[in-house]
């Protein structure tokens, strides 16, 4: 009899499992079949709502599976319960103090930002140097607060840092780890700014990206090409690089003007015009001159204008040299002269 009523039990039980688990199923693809036809006219509120339900009826569904087959919840739930808040009450001193370090690193990392914003606002455009080298101890400060909160987190928590320290040393923990591309980056990170390859501010070429240096870390340095485009290297794949930032800028431009034109009074004229637009264009440093002629062409006599300027500003330069020589060419009646193509007509021969 007792095996009977067992067996209608359990049966009993599988079936509302069953149901449960159909009826569920049922519930769900009916809901996933709505989101999908509405998905573009559903309101953020009524998918909220939908979801909501979902999640009340699986909790329902899953509690009612148990009740069924006799589990205590009420004791389930007063036993975990007890268990958290035991965990808690022997946590609580390790946690504050995990919370206060993490505090102080985030204190710590924010003063190092706001320092180095501040030294390298009052730097000047000719301190690139000083802006690089606080930009470089703004990283090591991050790595080193980062590692060392780390640790100290982990002692709190009551895992034995000391021999990891000891026996292998930080160098040897990183190495161990398989960062031996790390290391490399950061030792051409190290070369790059004492060796003074570049420094932040400075346009440069690597790879066939060019562009100014945002941002020079331990690991990585950061390059903004003209279109804003940031490309990030890492420092040991800095090979085959172009500084354009070492020495003057040079601009120039290459002009024509006619055979019939006297060529001195044209030299000396723009020898003397020419540098005056140093007052409007500062980023010339020395004078534009005149090189003197470098072609002489099919219609043309080509003469070259040459004139020093700020790193990476002479195509600016250049731009503004050719409309001024245009411009003075046609107020001194300079030909400037173009494609010609000369036809000749064969004269016919009258008989005599």
């Amino acid at each position: 009899m007792n095996m009977t009523v067992l067996f209608q039990s359990m049966t009993t039980n599988v079936l509302w499992t069953i149901g449960t688990v159909v009826i569920l199923f049922v519930i769900f693809m009916l809901e996933r079949s709505y989101l999908k036809r509405n998905e573009e006219t559903v309101s953020k509120v009524m998918l909220i709502l939908v979801f909501i339900t979902s999640f009340v009826l699986l909790a329902a569904g899953i509690g009612g599976i148990l009740w069924v087959w006799g589990f205590d919840l009420a004791t389930y739930f007063d036993v975990l319960g007890d268990d958290i808040i035991l965990k808690l009450s022997q946590s609580v001193g390790a946690m504050v103090s995990s919370v206060v370090v993490l505090f102080v690193a985030l204190f710590l990392l924010r003063i190092s930002k706001l320092t180095s914003q501040r030294i390298i606002a009052k730097a000047n455009a000719q301190q690139r140097r000083r802006k690089t080298v606080v930009r470089l101890i703004r990283s090591i400060t991050k790595y080193i607060v980062w590692i060392t909160a780390i640790l100290v987190i982990l002692s709190i928590w009551g895992l034995n840092v000391a021999p990891a320290l000891a026996g292998l040393g930080i160098m040897g923990l990183v190495i161990g780890l398989g960062a031996q591309r790390f290391i490399n980056d950061l030792i051409s990170g190290f070369f790059i700014v004492f060796e003074q390859h570049f420094d932040v501010g400075d346009r440069i070429e690597v790879q066939g990206f060019k562009g100014e240096v945002i941002d020079i870390g331990l690991k990585t340095t950061k390059i903004r090409n003209w279109k804003g485009e940031i490309k990030i290297f890492s420092n040991g794949e800095l090979s085959n690089l172009i500084n354009f930032s070492k020495e003057l800028s040079t601009a120039l431009v290459e002009f024509g003007i006619a055979y019939g034109e006297n060529m001195q009074s044209t030299i000396d004229m723009l020898n003397a015009e020419l540098p005056k637009m140093k007052l409007e264009h500062p980023e010339i440093v020395e004078d534009p001159k005149v090189l003197g002629v470098v072609d002489l062409a099919s219609s043309s006599v080509n003469m070259r204008v040459m004139a020093k300027t700020l790193n990476e500003q002479h195509y600016a330069v250049e731009r503004a040299m050719r409309k001024r020589i245009k411009e003075l060419l046609d107020e001194h009646g300079i030909e400037i002269p173009f494609p010609q193509v000369v036809v000749h007509q064969p004269v016919k021969k009258t008989a005599k």
